[in-house]
């Protein structure tokens, strides 16, 4: 497999583990606090609906010419890519709190506990169907973009389709195995990590779209992907040493006031 191609799968194989993370924490709420056949349908219907999407938007986005399939794929993961990066550092660098798939789950367990049961025809529970529904629908469209995009502009939709299967068949198998929320899979590390992906991959592809010629071809990206996650590396520890400075300000300031009602 070559460089871009292991890339590729990389990168389409950890967004779409996170992707699965959180649309399996949400089935499983539904499941758990409503009732497991009505959230059994509302996720099957929801791939139903995926199937439907891929269907029609796949041969659209493979017959767009690659050069301005490139030129807006390479901007809109340069967008998602950057997002992705952005929370990241932040997380790493203490600046926003860390995701929580047991906080979210917990959440999603107290709210559906307190809405009122409703049959709708062969539904034995509407809530806990569309609960189900709308958190699948969204994480896979999520999913849908990354497989038509990346695999569209590396030409390897196979691939793509491949790695977000593996990925997503393996964290359905070990959430409904364990029956609680996947808290222990690294989510925030591998939201870095993509960010880093996305974010390569769209300065790459943007690039080639808007007629930039890279040295070594697909090669670069082995330079392109390193040289990204060493920013992101550098602005988490920027920001680390900007807040334990912060801290250490505010403990000084602190201290030389109470030192100074002291000698009042």
């Amino acid at each position: 497999m070559s460089a871009s191609a292991s890339a590729l799968f990389i990168a389409v194989f950890l967004a779409c583990v996170v992707e699965a993370v959180e649309a399996v924490t949400i089935v499983l709420a539904a499941g758990t606090a409503r009732d497991w056949r009505s959230a059994g349908t509302g996720t099957v219907s929801a791939l139903a609906v995926l199937g439907v999407v891929v269907a029609v938007l796949g041969p659209a986005v493979t017959a767009i010419p690659i050069t301005a399939l490139r030129v807006v794929v390479g901007a809109l993961l340069l967008v998602f890519g950057l997002q992705w990066m952005r929370k990241a550092v932040l997380r790493a660098s203490g600046y926003k709190s860390l995701h929580d798939e047991d906080k979210l789950f917990a959440e999603h367990m107290a709210e559906a506990k307190n809405q009122t049961s409703r049959r709708l025809g062969l539904v034995p529970d509407w809530y806990g169907f569309t609960l189900a529904f709308k958190g699948v629908l969204l994480e896979g469209l999520e999913v849908v973009f990354i497989v038509l995009t990346f695999g569209a502009n590396a030409k390897n939709v196979g691939l793509a389709s491949i790695a977000a299967g593996v990925a997503t068949v393996l964290v359905v198998a070990v959430g409904f195995a364990v029956r609680a929320p996947l808290a222990r899979v690294p989510e925030n590390t591998m939201k870095f990590v993509v960010g880093i992906m996305l974010t390569s991959f769209g300065l790459f592809w943007g690039g080639e779209g808007a007629g930039a010629s890279w040295p070594g071809s697909d090669a670069a990206l082995l330079v392109i992907i390193p040289a990204v996650a060493l920013l992101g590396i550098g602005l988490t520890a920027a920001l680390r040493r900007s807040r334990s400075a912060t801290k250490a300000g505010s403990s000084g300031g602190a201290s030389a006031g109470l030192a100074a009602q002291g000698v009042r």
